[in-house]
């Protein structure tokens, strides 16, 4: 009798636990079940709350049906589900194991405004544990958190707004529905039903910016560039100052554009000013690209056809291959050195966010192996580490170190007396980001480059090394009109009807420098929009519907 009591005992507790399925439940895997009350009054649905309230803390009373959205700290959804996302996977590929079904597939977002679907995605595999997975039956999702969480969540979110979701959410009050299906990719995508939907009532009420406020800034003397007295569409530069100030457009800090060789226009964002020092990160790689064109002309070194093997002992390094001591200066200005490297792959043994934590940079990039699949001088990978290479043998070649080479061949030329280098920890200048500018001076390294080398009728750069360094030698895998030169983008905007081609660099969080191929025109824009997924896109939009138009007439 005791034993029955004890095993009657422990079925209760594994009830209890595993949650409660209604019978004749059949599943691939043992889940949580419905675990609560509350969770069997919401299966189903998408709650939304503003504070991140523990699942053993939350109540019916928690829960929210409209928002204030511009003012909103903090929005979250809490998802119940009638069983784990494995088993809803399990409906659609049957054959698949758990591991399997967790490696392919995951939820399905939809957004909807106003009864449209703006935007919908489908979340990596990646995104979310395998555990969770298996056995969460509920689940909270931060859309926006004041504490900055790191969530796959917010990121959506940003997505979602970015693409889609600013313009429908206009002033005034809105429907969003929210609907999570999941998804598995085998030969296809299969979808299934609907897992979980939810409804709340979104408030949008910009604050009101006053018409003095958002006019076109003066600009100032003192720039080191003559004024310019050309049109521009103030009206246009007023809505866009605007939509800046009322953080439509995320973390701008700056713009500026020299037309003609003149400023034209010079406009700074919360909180910053002229003489403030822009972090634009791998905009600096552009920079390394100039430094080289220069070494070359000073014959500090031979040409960009040299080779690793001219400056470095590579069988000192690990992974040493032949075709490693092959790797040209061309190579690494081209973004094709064959290095098992690649920033736009996590899971790369190169990736920068790996080296970044040694103790030596150019050890890191040297010891990687050589990548079997990529031909050196053909094959397109972004790789930070390729361009500390750079620095490193730049610094090696000329007199001095690359610091004070920069500053006498450089900076004084285009008349920069205030910038800021980041180090490796050899303390050599980082040439693959972080070189810190005025957005005044980062407009004068452009145009620099739109006069063929020249910066006020002194030859600064050769215009050969220009023409080579904005040249399309890459493509961009996946994209086709986008191009690589050296250390410089190339890819077309379209705006009034017109398509207008450039060159740019291009950092981290939408720092960008402009050089207009056919137009005497050159564009910078600064932003913190670091690793935002709206801090490229943003700046796309910027550029096509307000500031070309408002230019270019």
């Amino acid at each position: 009798m005791r034993s029955i009591i004890i095993i009657l005992l422990l079925l209760v507790c594994f009830q209890s636990f595993s949650g409660i399925h209604q019978k004749g439940d059949s599943l691939f895997i043992e889940d949580y079940g419905i675990t609560s009350e509350l969770h069997r009054n919401n299966t189903g649905k998408i709650t939304f709350m503003e504070n991140p309230i523990p699942i053993e803390d939350f109540t019916e009373n928690d829960l929210i049906s409209e928002i204030d959205l511009l003012n909103a700290a903090d929005l979250n959804i809490r998802v119940f589900m009638g069983s784990s996302l494995t088993n809803e996977l399990h409906k659609l590929a049957p054959q698949l194991s758990a591991d399997e079904l967790n490696a392919a597939g995951n939820y399905s977002f939809k957004f909807y405004v106003d009864g449209k679907l703006i935007y919908s995605e489908d979340l990596n595999p990646g995104a979310g544990s395998a555990d969770s997975k298996r056995t969460n039956t509920v689940f909270r999702v931060p859309f926006i958190s004041s504490t900055g969480e790191d969530s796959w969540g917010r990121y959506l979110w940003q997505r979602f707004m970015f693409r889609g979701g600013e313009d429908a959410l206009t002033e005034g009050v809105h429907t969003m529905r929210i609907e999570i299906i999941p998804y598995v990719r085998t030969e296809n995508t299969i979808y299934g039903d609907l897992i979980a939907a939810g409804e709340l009532t979104v408030k949008v009420k910009y604050p009101d910016i006053s018409a003095v406020i958002s006019m076109l800034q003066p600009i100032h003397p003192g720039s080191g560039l003559e004024t310019a007295t050309g049109e521009i569409d103030s009206v246009l530069i007023a809505e866009l100052n605007t939509k800046i100030l009322q953080n439509q457009f995320k973390e701008i800090t700056g713009l500026a554009v020299i037309a003609d060789g003149k400023l034209l226009l010079e406009e700074y964002f919360n909180g910053y000013t002229r003489d403030s020092l822009h972090d634009t990160r791998s905009v600096g790689k552009s920079f390394a690209s100039t430094l080289t064109g220069m070494a070359i002309e000073d014959g500090y070194l031979r040409g960009d056809s040299q080779t690793l093997a001219d400056f470095y002992d590579l069988e000192k390094f690990n992974n040493y291959t032949l075709s490693k001591g092959k790797v040209t200066l061309k190579s690494l200005l081209t973004m094709s050195s064959g290095f098992a490297g690649s920033d736009l792959d996590m899971n790369s043994p190169g990736n920068e966010e790996n080296m970044y934590p040694t103790s030596d940079w150019v050890r890191f990039a040297l010891d990687l192996p050589m990548d079997s699949n990529k031909f050196t001088g053909e094959s397109w990978d972004y790789f930070t580490a390729g361009v500390v290479l750079l620095g490193d043998i730049l610094n090696r070649s000329v007199p001095g170190g690359l610091e004070k080479y920069s500053s006498q061949k450089l900076f004084e030329p285009l008349g920069i007396d205030r910038y800021r280098w980041e180090y490796t920890p050899q303390g050599v200048v980082n040439t693959a980001g972080g070189l810190r500018l005025r957005l005044i001076d980062l407009a004068k390294f452009g145009w620099m480059y739109k006069d063929k080398g020249m910066f006020n009728g002194r030859q600064i750069l050769p215009e050969d090394w220009v023409r080579r360094s904005l040249s399309k030698h890459l493509q961009i895998p996946g994209s086709e009109n986008e191009y690589y030169g050296y250390l410089f983008w190339n890819k077309k905007f379209d705006a009034n009807g017109i398509s207008y081609e450039v060159y740019y660099a291009s950092g981290n969080g939408g720092n960008k420098i402009f050089i207009f191929k056919d137009l005497p025109l050159v564009i910078v824009i600064t932003s913190t929009a670091y690793n935002r997924p709206y801090g490229h896109a943003q700046v796309d939009k910027l550029m096509e519907k307000y500031l070309i138009p408002a230019i270019v007439k």
